[in-house]
């Protein structure tokens, strides 16, 4: 495979199976790294696909499935095991796609997953009916777009770590999700860290990393 180099070593090194980013690929490269992975993982997962790479994907891997909102392509073992426990949770319901992102990787990854989606700031008795969940959670996926402000105030209810995902959700001064990644970056609260905006691959990894920690893996 001249084009790519699959990091074969990657899931005994790092604990975690290389990943396909999907978004810009040529066809007939796409299909060839997902067959390789499958052939050495027996699974394969894939983000930013599009329902045109899903529909080539699935001719040579007819097991493989597609989520259109979270844009993942992906097969995986039917009987893994997931432990621990998180929670991602959503400001707004417009979020859910990057939400899902980041559920889908972390149980991908073998993390057991809790979603609490549109418990933003305009309604936040909606957020407080949940404290408990958010209180047991190894850790806590927090995803807004507009002012971003639903990781702070996560932040300022639990001991555990929390994880804000800045999407790019909002009207014209939402300026592609900026305004949400400075309120976040700039937050008051304690344990909050951030990640780049829509990224939510990278944010369902680290919270797979922390559950490992918390449950002794």
């Amino acid at each position: 495979m001249k084009f790519a180099k699959i990091d074969t070593a990657r899931k005994a090194r790092t604990g975690f199976a290389e990943v396909v980013f999907c978004a810009g690929k040529e066809d007939a490269h796409l299909v060839s790294i997902f067959k390789r992975i499958f052939e050495m993982d027996g699974e394969v997962f894939g983000t930013r696909a599009s329902e045109a790479q899903y529909a080539l994907v699935r001719q040579a891997l007819p097991q493989i499935t597609f989520d259109p909102v979270s844009k993942i392509l992906k097969y995986e073992k039917p009987d893994k095991e997931r432990i621990g426990g998180i929670v991602v949770a959503t400001a707004g319901t417009a979020d859910i796609p990057v939400a899902e992102e980041a559920a889908q990787t972390a149980e991908y990854f073998g993390t057991r997953v809790e979603r609490l989606y549109d418990v933003g700031v305009s309604g936040l008795h909606r957020l407080f009916d949940h404290k408990e969940k958010l209180a047991a959670a190894n850790c806590i996926v927090a995803v807004a777009g507009m002012e971003g402000a639903l990781p702070s105030v996560i932040g300022g209810l639990v001991k555990n770590p929390v994880i804000a995902v800045p999407t790019s959700v909002g009207y014209g001064a939402n300026l592609g999700g900026i305004s949400a990644l400075l309120t976040m970056i700039n937050t008051c609260a304690n344990g909050v860290t951030v990640t780049n905006i829509d990224n939510g691959y990278g944010a369902g990894y680290v919270a797979t990393q922390i559950n490992r920690l918390a449950v002794g893996q």
